[in-house]
């Protein structure tokens, strides 16, 4: 028997988004990473709709769709874009989603995308965890005044995400200007 060879697939974690303060994955990314068109894995989804309810799989509102189609750049309506709303998939819809989709790539892209999700859950707790600490040493160490004050403030520093660089002007420059 043949070996396979092993299937190479892009970072789930950077196809997750937040919706409606869930984490979720667009149709358009399942069906890539799946091999498959839009339509067809949509159709797939609308044949098994008792699987999938509100907290596994949402459609986006038009609101919410344009929200996007301004942050990632998704097609402009009337240029060969869809003709639907999309549709999100939950962690626990992109589970559901084997059950549908049955393939060996199916299986694959289910389990690269649950470890996504449970890498940016750990993320988020030990970033939630990092920010608990350093509030409690601060807490008890605030009678030692503004030694620790610049300590802790340099550690917030260091946690937010850094400051955006300025453009650099692109041209010729006289010295004159």
């Amino acid at each position: 028997m043949p070996k396979s060879t092993p299937l190479l697939l892009p970072d789930p974690t950077t196809l997750i988004l937040t919706i409606r303060d869930r984490r979720v994955i667009l149709d358009t990314d399942l069906a890539t990473l799946y091999g498959v068109e839009t339509g067809q894995f949509n159709r797939a989804v609308q044949r098994h709709l008792d699987r999938f309810p509100e907290d596994f799989m949402f459609q986006l509102t038009k609101d919410e769709h344009e929200s996007l189609r301004c942050q990632i750049g998704i097609s402009k309506a009337g240029r060969g874009g869809r003709r639907y709303l999309p549709y999100v998939f939950t962690q626990e819809g992109v589970a559901m989603l084997s059950s549908v989709l049955q393939s060996s790539r199916a299986a694959a892209v289910n389990i690269a995308i649950m470890r996504a999700f449970v890498r940016l859950r750990q993320m988020a707790l030990s970033v939630g965890e990092l920010a608990r600490k350093v509030d409690a040493l601060e807490r008890g160490f605030r009678q030692h005044g503004e030694q620790f004050e610049a300590v802790f403030d340099a550690l917030r520093h260091l946690m937010s995400p850094p400051p955006e660089k300025p453009k650099r002007r692109i041209g010729f420059r006289s010295d004159n200007a």
